[in-house]
């Protein structure tokens, strides 16, 4: 019940309405919106030349006519750098809060490691330090696009941060901000420090809390509870992108990325729980015949496995050698 009560009053927040990220990319999708919400029924196309050029999220059907831009497509996932409240040891769930400095130089340094694999989309959380992740990453990218988050908050929203460049678009990439990718919601567990609340309700009761699929801390969201609107988000608007060809990064949170690796990697409930994500370590990911295969994190000494496991990412990176020499 709390999950529902919490997206509820996130949504409404928000219009109904999701982007269309192609429209940055040099071949736009031009497929219907299909969003979960029932009483949401919007249809829309490139085609139609919209007033306002709104950008739209695609659905999980591409029409055959539609050429790919390639058959295999790279994933690249990132849990944000340490925050502030990281840093002080509390509960931070869905509050809002920024990176450390120490938070800053993880981003930086993952930026560094995924410099030469290509990035046409990114998706990230609506919260700040998730987004700041991203940016910095892309900072660091050999590609030197601009990453650009995409408002969707009013018509003015989106008229207002309209790029009429079609050379400057190209010299882009679309950052969409989705409440779905959050960190799941701790409830009332929120702003509390960690230590203190063990103290206060046992430490097996907050590791269930924390670490268990089922069970929500109080009125707040059990991992199963993110996994939920986590995975039908990526089902729904990022795996389309990447079957199309579209090379994605996601930055977000521990909770949110452990449950699209459990989608991903077809891990059990009891496998998610023990998953371990570091802050500001890539994870490689190649979708190809519509299966992911994982590839690691590029970074180091295993840099070179990661780029021999591709023809087309090699390729990528003798590109950006050859432009940039």
């Amino acid at each position: 019940m709390a999950t529902v009560v919490s997206q509820q009053a996130i949504t409404s927040q928000r219009p109904s309405s999701n982007f269309k990220a192609s429209h940055f990319l040099k071949e736009p999708l031009n497929v219907p919106i299909k969003l979960r919400q029932k009483q949401f029924k919007i249809q829309a196309t490139a085609s139609q030349a919209p007033l306002l050029d709104p950008v739209l999220s695609p659905s999980k059907t591409i029409p055959q006519s539609y050429k790919k831009k390639s058959n295999e497509a790279s994933l690249i996932l990132i849990r944000h750098g340490e925050s502030l409240w990281n840093e002080k040891n509390l509960f931070t769930g869905c509050v809002d809060v920024p990176l450390t400095e120490k938070g800053v130089a993880e981003a930086i340094q993952a930026g560094k490691r995924i410099s030469n694999i290509p990035v046409d989309l990114i998706f990230t959380s609506s919260l700040i330090r998730a987004q700041m992740t991203a940016m910095l990453a892309m900072t660091q990218h050999r590609c030197k696009k601009v990453p650009i988050i995409l408002h969707d908050e009013s018509e003015k929203a989106q008229t207002w941060s309209h790029v009429f460049s079609e050379e400057t678009r190209k010299q882009s990439i679309p950052v969409i901000a989705a409440w779905q990718l959050n960190e799941r919601m701790y409830g009332e567990l929120q702003g509390l420090n960690k230590e203190e609340t063990a103290e206060r309700y046992g430490t097996q009761q907050v590791h269930e809390w924390r670490r268990s699929y089922h069970i929500p801390p109080p009125k707040g969201e059990s991992l199963e509870m993110c996994a939920e609107r986590a995975v039908a988000y990526f089902e729904d608007n990022i795996q389309p992108e990447l079957a199309f060809g579209n090379n994605v990064l996601i930055a977000a949170h521990g909770n949110s990325l452990r449950s699209i690796i459990m989608y991903l990697d077809k891990l059990t409930s009891q496998e998610v729980t023990s998953l371990e994500l570091s802050t500001g370590l890539p994870l490689l990911y190649i979708f190809k015949d519509r299966k992911f295969m994982r590839r690691g994190s590029p970074v180091g000494p295993t840099e070179a496995g990661v780029y021999a496991y591709t023809k087309r990412l090699a390729q990528y990176r003798q590109k950006l050698d050859e432009t940039l020499t």
